[in-house]
């Protein structure tokens, strides 16, 4: 397995990016196009073909576990139906993940992110996308402190929403956790230091970057498919690039850059 081997923190994100001249790659639910999103075998795939951070969805279990799915239901990724947060941990282990493109089952299953900090050796940056509500309240977001805290990985995740109301108990509880925006629908920069805008947004505003860089902002462009557009994007000086396919994102970067 490969692990970013200078165990990066958000801290140095804007350094390091400058002195790679590259955006970072960022495994949008692990290599998403070759296993099945958010499951071990997707992160794992990822890293070894060279995802530099990790995005995922966080939810909760029926016992409070912090497991990564995306949806709030079950049916489109897996055999099982109904909620989440309708079943405790060990049920939801017994359910098994569908194929890409929803063809048969696997034998991977729902993983936790405790089981995901021990795939990555807790070295690897992490994007957390807080999918679940709960994390509104003090005693849910605690909980995911605790664990980022056990693995010493405060100073490598950051937590995203598309609603900042998510992000917000978290941010209180611990301070140093950067926050991330996502919109599809505002052209505009705002507060929160990670950026996540849906990509037609900086075509609408061609100076999105420049004006979120001049705020000190990372921006990360809503585009797990991002290849056709990976020249302009490094015309743009993004930062990051989601990735469905990491291998390929890397490959069309070096590409663009040995055009320009």
């Amino acid at each position: 397995m490969a692990t970013t081997p200078t165990a990066l923190t958000w801290a140095d994100f804007q350094a390091e990016r400058q002195r790679r001249g590259i955006p970072f790659i960022v495994a949008h639910r692990g290599a998403s196009a070759l296993e099945p999103e958010n499951t071990l075998a997707a992160f794992a795939r990822a890293l070894a073909d060279g995802a530099d951070a990790i995005e995922t969805d966080l939810r909760f279990s029926a016992d409070d576990e912090i497991v990564l799915h995306h949806d709030e239901t079950l049916e489109r990724t897996t055999a099982g139906h109904g909620y989440v947060r309708d079943l405790p941990l060990r049920e939801l282990k017994r359910i098994p993940i569908r194929g890409l493109g929803g063809q048969g089952f696997t034998a991977e299953r729902i993983p936790t992110l405790i089981e995901l900090l021990e795939l990555t050796q807790a070295r690897v940056p992490l994007l957390l996308e807080l999918k679940d509500p709960l994390f509104r309240d003090r005693a849910y977001a605690r909980r995911l402190v605790r664990i980022l805290e056990a693995y010493d990985m405060l100073e490598r995740t950051a937590i995203a929403s598309f609603h900042l109301e998510h992000v917000r108990t978290v941010h209180a509880i611990c301070p140093d956790i950067p926050v991330g925006y996502i919109t599809l629908h505002n052209p505009f920069p705002v507060k929160a230091p990670l950026l996540g805008p849906f990509w037609p947004l900086l075509l609408l505003n061609p100076l999105y970057v420049k004006w979120a860089h001049a705020m000190g902002k990372i921006v990360c462009p809503l585009d797990p498919n991002p290849e056709p557009r990976v020249r302009w994007y490094l015309r743009l000086h993004v930062d990051a690039l989601l990735a469905n396919h990491p291998r390929r994102v890397r490959e069309a970067l070096h590409q663009g850059l040995r055009a320009r």
